[in-house]
């Protein structure tokens, strides 16, 4: 009888083992209340629990099912895997980083940058060109012209806005490139906007539309239209309720966070840019791809901080000001498995005007979808040198050829690489598409103002 109670008791112990492990699966199994489960947990069992529990020893614990990084399991949960290239990127830039300044030192001083701007404070010929603009918007809001004045006076008015600041860039000595930069390239968002309203009224007149006719001119309209983040006009544009202050308070701290962020990847560069001018001069491939290369990783953090600063932070703060309601300023664009795709979706203010005032008109005036868009990229090419040569003050065409040369790489990529293949030719062209026409540029105008001999 000893004995029988004693294995009993271990009967028992080891049926309360079972119990604590699989009493949540029996109890979902089975449909057992929550009184019947703690009825087997006391130990108080028949011989139809025990069965119970047996066959919940026997259930399959296997099944077919694939890995969680085979594509077919379909899995996408990869935001750890993420979280580790951030740090492993970060780390490794940092190691760089601290080896410049330790090597270097401080190479662009943020107040040296912003004293750029406040050197001379009666001389400040990027800050009067922009002063201009308020008697242009004054001008082009008066409208009492006939329909063949109007339309020769835009004319006129559109080429003063790109031959004029130019031509101040380039004969007034005191102008740095920077500024001269920051004035071409507002002027140059002027003209496109200027050139949207004068198509959206021409458009509303032609059709006669009573919204066009019911439209007063207001300058302060004008003004909206302006310094709202979009290259197109229209009647009415889409607002948001209410200002948002967190929301705005968030995009000014990135503004400034970045804004430090990508000095702090200046001193990373200027070395190796300095290191570049000797295999330049001799011609050294090895050297040169070398150099290249190394410049390749900051000059891509440079321009995606740029691209997030400009494009998320600047562009958003902007308009939640102004209660603009339409904030797609980019798509996937780090998607894009071709070349178009790229173009037609990292600058959408950009790409609607082009699309709007450019392309559709040359379809409907005839032209071919391949001229079009060969036109388009003529426009983009002419502007992106514009914007380059003209504050550097030479002209070297490298970024006009690196624009024109996105048409035979986008007919490539299209014609043979599809899917990831597609998308790392992409990631590639923007990689060391870029910092190669930065060491040009460099290179030429370290020779124009310093000679070949200097060192």
């Amino acid at each position: 009888m000893s004995d029988l109670n004693v294995n009993g008791a271990l009967t028992r112990r080891r049926r309360a083992t079972l119990i604590e492990g699989r009493a949540a699966r029996v109890q979902a199994g089975n449909g057992d209340s929550a009184t019947g489960t703690a009825s087997l947990v006391d130990g108080d069992f028949s011989l139809h629990d025990g069965q119970r529990i047996l066959e919940c020893s026997l259930e399959r614990c296997h099944k077919a099912q694939e890995s969680l990084l085979s594509s077919a399991s379909g899995y996408r949960n990869y935001r750890g895997v993420i979280n580790w290239c951030v740090v492993m990127l970060v780390l490794s830039n940092a190691r760089l980083f601290l080896e410049n300044i330790l090597k270097y030192g401080i190479l662009v001083d943020p107040i040296q940058v912003i004293s750029l701007f406040l050197n001379d404070p009666y001389n400040w010929p990027a800050a009067c060109l922009l002063i201009v603009l308020k008697f242009i918007f004054f001008l082009f809001n008066q409208g009492s012209f006939s329909e063949f004045t109007g339309f020769l006076v835009h004319c006129i008015n559109l080429s003063i806005l790109l031959t004029f600041p130019a031509a101040v860039v380039l004969w007034v000595p005191s102008m740095t490139s920077v500024g001269g930069a920051i004035a071409l390239g507002i002027y140059t968002i002027l003209f496109l906007k200027l050139y949207s309203y004068k198509d959206v009224n021409l458009w509303c007149r032609q059709l006669s539309t009573a919204k066009a006719k019911k439209l007063s001119r207001s300058l302060s309209y004008m003004y909206y239209f302006v310094l709202a983040p979009t290259l197109c006009y229209e009647l009415n544009f889409p607002r948001s309720p209410k200002i948002r202050i967190q929301f705005l308070l968030r995009r000014l701290f990135e503004m400034v966070r970045k804004y430090f962020a990508m000095l702090s990847i200046c001193p990373w560069m200027v070395p190796i840019i300095q290191s570049s001018m000797k295999p330049l001069e001799d011609m050294d491939l090895s050297l040169m791809t070398e150099r290249l290369l190394r410049l390749a990783v900051p000059n891509h953090l440079l321009w995606l901080m740029f691209f997030y600063w400009f494009f998320h932070s600047s562009m958003n703060f902007t308009a939640e000001l102004l209660r603009f309601g339409d904030r797609r300023f980019y798509n996937d664009w780090w998607n894009s498995e071709s070349v178009t795709y790229f173009w037609q979706n990292w600058n959408i203010p950009v790409h609607k005007w082009c699309l709007r005032h450019f392309y559709k008109p040359l379809l409907r005036k005839g032209f071919s979808k391949m001229v079009s868009q060969s036109a388009v990229f003529f426009l983009s090419a002419f502007f992106h040198e514009y914007l380059v040569s003209v504050p550097l003050r030479m002209f070297r065409l490298w970024a006009f050829t690196g624009m024109m040369a996105q048409l035979p790489l986008a007919w490539l990529v299209g014609r043979f690489l599809r899917g990831n293949y597609g998308n790392a030719a992409v990631w590639m062209s923007i990689i060391i598409g870029q910092p190669f026409a930065v060491l040009m540029y460099v290179h030429d105008y370290y020779v124009m103002n310093y000679g070949n001999g200097a060192e």
